[in-house]
C-alpha cells in the first residue's frame, strides 16, 4: 500500500497515511521525471521581512521561486544578499509584481 501524496509505503492492513491522512492505493505512484529549469535572478535583499513578504505574495500567485542564500549565516554576519530566482518564463510577471509592491 502506498500514499499517493507523500509516496510512503505501508504494509498490508493499513488504509490511511499516518502523515497525510489520505487513503492509500495498491500501486506505487509513478515516478516524476526530473527536468532542468532555467532560473533567473530578479531581486536581491538582506532584509528577512522583505523575503517573507515576497514569498507570501509569490505563493499566493502560484509562482515557483527560490531564495538562494536566505538561510545563510553570511546574510546576518556579513550583510550578504539573498537572491530571488524564478523560472525564466516568469521573470516579467514577477518583475511587474515586485514593481507594484515597490521593491523595484
Amino acid at each position: 500500500m502506498f500514499c499517493p501524496k507523500c509516496k510512503a509505503e505501508y504494509r498490508e492492513g493499513f488504509y490511511k497515511c499516518a502523515d497525510c491522512g489520505v487513503d492509500l492505493v495498491a500501486d506505487p505512484p509513478p515516478q516524476e521525471e526530473l527536468q532542468y529549469v532555467d532560473m533567473v535572478e530578479v531581486f536581491s535583499t538582506y532584509n528577512r521581512g522583505d523575503i517573507a513578504f515576497i514569498k507570501s505574495v509569490l505563493d499566493a500567485e502560484g509562482i515557483h521561486y527560490f531564495f538562494q542564500g536566505e538561510g545563510s549565516a553570511m546574510m546576518v554576519g556579513a550583510g550578504a544578499y539573498a537572491r530571488l530566482l524564478v523560472k525564466a518564463d516568469e521573470t516579467n510577471r514577477v518583475r511587474e509584481i515586485l514593481q507594484e509592491l515597490g521593491f523595484l
